[in-house]
C-alpha cells in the first residue's frame, strides 16, 4: 500500500517537472529564436542587389573602349609657320604651309571656279571668315560676343530689306533722310500716330532720331523701351541721312566666341559678289578688317589672327594676309593711351 502511494507521488512529481520545463522553454526561448531568424532574413534580403544586364551589339575590336579614351584638346589658333613651303603646285595641305593669296587673287580664283562650266554661280556671294583672339586686357578674361554694323565702300545686292523709322525736324532734313533710304520719316506728327496706334513700332527694324527732336519723343519712351534712340546704340546722330544710309546699306555681323575655347572667336561676313570687280571686293575686305580691328582690346599680341575668303557653294578656303590692311600689333599711341588710363584708374583707387 505504501509502495503504491510512493510510486504514484513519484510519477506525479516527474510529470509536473517535465511540463514546467517545457512551458519555460517555450515561453523564454521561442521569441529569441524567432527574432534571430527574422534579423538574419532581413540582412540577407538587404544584400540582394538587382543586376540589370544590358545587351550590347557587336563592337569591332578597334572601337572597344574608345569612349573611355582620353581626348586631347587642339587649339583652334593654328600656326603653320613651322611647316615647310611646298615647291610643287599640288601637295597635301596637311603637311605644308597654306598658300597666302592677295585679296584680289582670291576673288579671281573663286570667279574661275564659279564659271558656268563648273559651279555655274557667277553672282555668288563672297564671304570673309575672320578669326580673332578674344583675350581681354586682364588675364583670364575674354571678350564677349558682339554685333557690329559697317558700311562698305562698294555696295552689293543682298537678300534682305531693312525698315527704318527716322525722327527729325526740318523739311530739308526729312527729304534727305527719305532719299537715303528711310522707310518712314517725320517729326512730331509721327509721335501722335504712334500714340493713336496708327503707326506700329515693331514693324521697323531700326528707330533713329536727330538730337533736336529727342525731347519730343519722351511721351512714347515707354512704348519704345530699349529701342529709344541713344548714342551708345548708335541710333542718335545729327547726320540722319548718313546714319540712314549706313543702316540701310551696311553689313551687320556678329562675332561669336567659341564655347570650348574661350580665347577663340570667328565671324563670316559677306563682302561682295563675284560679278563685281575683284578690286572693289578687295577694298570691301580691307574696310571690314579695319572696322573689326577698331574694336580690339588695348593689349599686346594679335587680335585678328587669320582671314579666309570663301564663296559657297564651293567649300574652298583661300587664305589672305589681313595685316596688309591692319597693323599686326597695337600701335604706340594706343599703347600709351592704355597706360595713361591704367595710371588714372590706379590714382583714383
Amino acid at each position: 500500500m505504501s509502495g503504491n502511494l510512493f510510486r504514484s507521488l513519484f510519477n506525479t512529481t516527474v510529470s509536473l517537472t517535465k511540463s514546467n520545463a517545457t512551458n519555460l522553454r517555450t515561453l523564454h526561448t521561442a521569441p529569441v529564436v524567432y527574432a534571430a531568424r527574422k534579423g538574419t532574413r532581413a540582412k540577407a534580403r538587404a544584400k540582394k542587389v538587382k543586376v540589370e544586364v544590358t545587351k550590347v551589339g557587336f563592337i569591332p575590336h578597334n572601337q572597344r573602349g574608345k569612349d573611355n579614351a582620353i581626348t586631347t584638346k587642339v587649339s583652334k589658333h593654328l600656326d603653320d609657320s613651322f611647316k615647310q613651303i611646298s615647291k610643287d603646285d599640288v601637295f597635301p595641305m596637311r603637311y605644308y604651309r597654306w598658300p597666302v593669296y592677295s585679296a584680289e587673287d582670291a576673288v579671281r580664283a573663286h570667279q574661275e571656279t564659279h564659271h558656268p562650266t563648273m559651279f555655274n554661280v557667277p553672282d555668288a556671294l563672297v564671304f570673309a571668315r575672320v578669326e580673332l583672339n578674344m583675350e581681354a586686357v586682364k588675364k583670364n578674361r575674354y571678350l564677349e560676343s558682339f554685333t557690329k554694323l559697317t558700311l562698305l565702300p562698294h555696295g552689293f545686292s543682298r537678300d534682305e530689306e531693312r525698315t527704318i523709322l527716322a525722327f527729325c525736324k526740318g523739311q530739308d532734313l526729312i527729304s534727305q533722310a527719305a532719299e537715303a533710304g528711310a522707310t518712314t520719316v517725320g517729326g512730331t506728327e509721327l509721335v501722335k500716330k504712334i500714340q493713336e496706334g496708327e503707326l506700329k513700332l515693331p514693324d521697323y527694324d531700326y528707330i533713329i532720331a536727330h538730337p533736336n527732336i529727342l525731347t519730343d519723343l519722351v511721351p512714347i519712351r515707354g512704348l519704345m523701351k530699349r529701342r529709344f534712340p541713344n548714342l551708345r546704340a548708335g541710333t542718335l546722330d545729327a547726320d540722319v541721312p548718313g546714319l540712314v544710309k549706313k543702316l540701310a546699306k551696311g553689313v551687320q555681323f556678329k562675332v561669336t566666341g567659341d564655347e570650348q575655347q574661350k580665347d577663340f572667336g570667328s565671324v563670316d561676313v559677306p563682302v561682295g559678289r563675284l560679278n563685281m570687280e575683284a578690286k572693289d571686293v578687295a577694298e570691301n575686305i580691307g574696310a571690314l578688317l579695319k572696322d573689326i580691328q577698331s574694336s580690339r582690346p588695348k593689349r599686346d599680341g594679335l587680335y585678328i589672327t587669320r582671314c579666309y575668303i570663301l564663296s559657297p557653294p564651293s567649300s574652298e578656303l583661300l587664305k589672305i594676309d589681313p595685316f596688309v590692311y591692319v597693323e599686326r600689333t597695337l600701335n604706340s599711341e594706343a599703347q600709351n593711351e592704355s597706360d595713361d588710363e591704367d595710371e588714372a584708374a590706379a590714382a583714383s583707387a
